[in-house]
């Protein structure tokens, strides 16, 4: 079953260089902006508001929280909308929602306004990579479409580190109204892109669209489902808590102490550092994946890196800040396998249920966090310690994953034009 080739998507969007890639790169790289944005300013923004102490890491996972449920939300609806009404739809409603969620952020003057401004951009952010890697992977050939994915992992990421320099050089307030203009800005650009010939023609079908609750009933669709979640779980756990969380963990470590026995570590440089590796990883990652001509050796490859990575973490005891925020970065590049988690994401299902699975997928791994944090801080509050409470969630997730990689077909070259039987 093809689409048609006098499709403009069939015919101009070949090349890693077609608009598909382009809009969905500067997209993601807002996304990410906006996403990590927070981490980053989760200190100061909360100082602000009047908290302190052990409360800037509490309400810190609070919010967090509050994030990544509105991100569970959003994944779901824009994930099915995307399938019912198109890919470039989903790219349009949710860089304007998180868009305007962003500036009214640097708006916020309580713990509660901000706590639902952060639910509601993270419904706008839901939709952003999902869409831009169903339209990319469904445009391209094949054989190439591991390199346009890629690139909109890798550049989208680098948002990550504009977000840390811009909330550098402005106060934090500023920087969310910076991020709500660019997303508003990227707006007119999109005009410009295609929709996915393999829609068009799928529009023309008889067949169920958008059928989140079949990927939950049917034995043929979830466990595939499944496993792509937990493929991506350990990537959120290790921004979650490890990175998000940095100063508190840097405190426990002894690292880069001043006279005052206080740590010099800032969420904002261990982000900036840790999302600069995981776009070199997201490039790599990628590239070895069409090097080898599979999906499944450069997730594991990866996977076991990001595995050493977690228990060298606690190795640092004593290190200066030079040396933990190198450790920051090289920790992205083996946390970078997102670019070809996703790609597997969405080449595991047909047309009709595409873009809900790579879009709710992302989620569902970001949406991790809330019971991640919640089981790391419980733990920790049981005599765990940081490290203890850290290391066994971190195990938990790593073990799963490793499972589902396992149990995953390859899809390296993979046919998507196809239906899935609901």
């Amino acid at each position: 079953m093809r689409h048609s080739e006098g499709h403009p998507s069939t015919t101009l969007q070949r090349h890693w260089y077609n608009m598909a890639v382009i809009v969905s790169a500067l997209g993601y790289f807002v996304d990410v902006y906006d996403l990590l944005l927070f981490g980053i300013v989760r200190v100061p923004s909360l100082i602000d508001l009047g908290y302190s102490g052990e409360e800037l890491l509490h309400k810190g996972a609070y919010l967090l929280n509050w994030q990544m449920g509105g991100m569970l939300v959003g994944g779901v609806l824009w994930g099915i909308w995307g399938d019912k009404k198109g890919r470039l739809s989903v790219l349009f409603g949710s860089i304007a929602l998180y868009s305007i969620a962003n500036i009214l952020n640097g708006t916020v003057q309580s713990i509660g306004m901000y706590a639902f401004y952060r639910f509601i951009a993270g419904i706008g952010l839901a939709g952003e990579l999902g869409a831009g890697i169903t339209l990319v992977a469904e445009v391209m050939t094949k054989e190439h479409r591991g390199y346009g994915t890629t690139i909109v992992s890798a550049f989208g990421i680098f948002g990550a580190v504009v977000a840390a320099i811009v909330a550098d050089w402005f106060d934090w307030r500023t920087a969310y109204y910076i991020g709500g203009g660019l997303g508003l800005v990227l707006l007119v650009l999109r005009i410009s892109a295609y929709e996915s010939g393999m829609f068009h023609h799928m529009r023309k079908e008889t067949v169920s669209r958008g059928n989140f609750l079949g990927l939950l009933y049917r034995r043929q669709q979830f466990p595939r489902y499944m496993r792509g979640i937990l493929i991506g779980v350990p990537i959120w756990f290790v921004i979650g808590i490890l990175i998000t969380f940095a100063p508190e963990f840097a405190q426990y470590l002894q690292v880069a102490l001043d006279e005052n026995g206080k740590t010099l570590i800032e969420a904002s440089k261990a982000i900036m550092y840790h999302y600069a590796g995981a776009a070199t990883g997201a490039l790599f990652c990628g590239l070895l994946s069409q090097y080898l001509r599979s999906r499944k050796k450069a997730l594991f490859y990866f996977l076991a890196a990001d595995a050493l990575g977690v228990f060298a973490y606690f190795l640092l005891t004593g290190s200066s800040a030079a040396v933990f925020y190198l450790y920051c970065f090289l920790f992205g590049v083996a946390n970078g396998y997102w670019s070809v988690f996703i790609t597997v994401a969405s080449e595991q299902f047909g047309t009709n249920i595409r873009a809900t699975v790579t879009t709710s997928t992302p989620n569902f791994v970001r949406g991790a966090v809330v019971p991640i944090t919640t089981s790391f801080v419980w733990l920790s509050q049981q005599g765990m310690g940081l490290m203890g409470a850290a290391l066994l969630v971190g195990a938990v997730v790593l073990a799963l994953a490793f499972v589902s990689l396992y149990l995953t077909e390859e899809t390296y070259g993979k046919d998507l034009n196809y239906l899935e039987p609901f």
